[in-house]
């Protein structure tokens, strides 16, 4: 494998051309094209290199060659010396260009769809960034649909993401900085903040976790999320991944901190804190009572989800005498032919319901969604039938596993999922003491984490009366006039004088 020998760019033009090809490994979509410019009787030898797949062959045809064949560059009575300058000023007619003396620097260049313009006799070149590969055109949101409110998401191309975001922030405060990480991908990385809003040492965090990650490749922004993320060893996550530009947008306004990663269309958003994982964009696109009462159904949703199956293995085994006598007696004539206990119900019917959804998701597209519901239907009523489970245990299981789906962010569900079944097994130990031992230790260890510093359980953890009118409740956006305390500490106030529409 050639490695980087950071070698000069020498004047000799097939010199240069030949490292290039052997730091490529002699590739075949290599292209080298070589014209001749100049008068006839001083020509003046020039290569045009570039990659087949990642250049647009139409546009350096254009914008290019046609210029440099069309122009009669003569260096009789001019200085050698002057061609680079005349090359920038005069002749090619591209917007972005900039030299290099360095063949490595050429051969990264040619790795990110540009063209390298070598001179025959200068030790200076032109990278021209001609990328043209084919991409996804901007769509609708694939998970994070919304009924009201913008259609666009973001697609795998970064530039495409940073213009979506600027098109909605028109500030010339709304700051880009690029990394390069990957020693093999050279995936490019951009942090986005608002200056005056972010606080500096959030953001000079962020650069100072991204430049301290050694990898060959960043595939997608799992592999940033892992190596900046501040805890470890926890379910919970405490980087929120979004497509929705508007969802950025409105995050960056509040003083976070973006981070759009080439080649995925899900960008990281940090601090995040728990709240936010039960918000989403539609809440400020519908009116505040809305808004509450959609909101306050995700929080009911997200305590059937965890704890109603813990719940009814606990009653069921240990506390029956909360259950009233006529239902008692009829959840007693469904588990008089099953085997089992219920938390053994439980587990079977969680774990099949686990992989039939897995199997929904990676089988094709026609079949997987037909296969998980007739599956579940069908194994339900199999296993109710044949006696191996009761009837009132599908119920249970069955809309535990929707609520799970009302939270808005997927990796919050998966964290849910998995509490579910470490609520289980102490609701099977200890019953309904186990289940309080439970939460204890769950809000503790929720309390314990950070997100780039910021308490995870903010503004309920450490409590803030200021910030509770966007938690649970969501008032209007006349009283919404100040920013989170934890994030818009440079800039508080969003409307510094509100007024009311009054009536005449």
């Amino acid at each position: 494998m050639p490695t980087n020998t950071n070698l000069k760019t020498q004047t000799n033009l097939e010199t240069n051309i030949e490292e290039i090809r052997r730091q490529t490994c002699y590739s075949d979509d290599l292209i080298i094209r070589k014209v001749r410019v100049g008068a006839d009787s001083y020509p003046i030898k020039i290569a045009l290199l570039y990659f087949d797949a990642l250049s647009d062959e139409q546009l350096i045809y254009q914008f290019i060659l046609e210029p440099l064949m069309q122009e009669s560059v003569s260096m009789e009575g001019r200085q050698q010396s002057e061609l680079p300058e005349l090359m920038m000023d005069s002749i090619l007619a591209v917007g972005q260009i900039s030299k290099f003396d360095s063949l490595d620097s050429a051969v990264q260049s040619l790795m990110k769809g540009c063209v390298v313009v070598i001179v025959d006799g200068y030790t200076e070149g032109f990278i021209i960034p001609m990328a043209g590969w084919e991409q996804r055109a901007v769509a609708e949101p694939t998970n994070q649909t919304v009924i009201r409110g913008p259609k666009e998401a973001f697609t795998e191309n970064i530039h495409v993401n940073i213009a979506l975001i600027r098109r909605i922030v028109k500030s010339p405060n709304l700051v880009m900085k690029s990394r390069t990480i990957g020693t093999m991908s050279q995936t490019n990385v951009s942090v986005m903040y608002m200056e005056g809003l972010a606080d500096k040492d959030v953001y000079e965090e962020v650069f100072r976790r991204l430049d301290s990650i050694e990898i060959d490749a960043v595939l997608e922004s799992g592999y940033i999320e892992e190596f900046i993320q501040d805890e470890t060893f926890t379910i919970f996550p405490t980087i929120i991944n979004t497509e929705r530009p508007d969802a950025i947008a409105a995050s960056l306004l509040e003083g976070r901190v973006a981070i759009l990663i080439d080649g995925t269309p899900h960008v990281l958003l940090v601090p995040s804190l728990f709240v936010q994982f039960f918000q989403a964009a539609e809440d400020y696109y519908h009116r505040a009572d809305i808004s509450t009462i959609i909101r306050g159904l995700r929080y009911f949703a997200l305590f059937i989800a965890t704890l109603v199956p813990a719940l009814y293995i606990a009653i069921t085994t240990y506390h029956q005498e909360m259950i009233p006598t006529q239902l008692l007696i009829s959840l007693a004539a469904q588990r008089e032919g099953v085997p089992f206990p219920a938390f053994v119900e439980a587990i079977i019917m969680e774990a099949t319901y686990e992989i039939l959804r897995e199997a929904g998701v990676r089988m094709p597209r026609a079949v997987g969604q037909a296969v998980s519901i007739v599956g579940t239907l069908v194994i339900g009523q199999a296993a109710v039938e044949a006696g191996i489970i009761s009837a009132s245990m599908i119920i249970v299981v069955s809309i535990t596993a929707i609520s799970s789906y009302v939270i808005p962010e997927f990796d919050m569900s998966i964290a849910v999922r998995i509490s579910r079944f470490f609520f289980m097994g102490l609701a099977a130990a200890f019953g309904m003491f186990g289940i309080f031992i439970g939460i204890v230790a769950i809000l503790l260890h929720l309390t314990s984490l950070r997100s780039f510093g910021v308490p995870y359980m903010s503004p309920v953890g450490p409590f803030n009366f200021g910030d509770q009118k966007d938690v649970i409740l969501r008032v209007t956006q006349r009283k919404m006039n100040k920013r989170p305390s934890m994030f818009g500490k440079l800039n508080p106030f969003r409307q510094p004088n509100p007024r009311r529409w009054k009536r005449t």
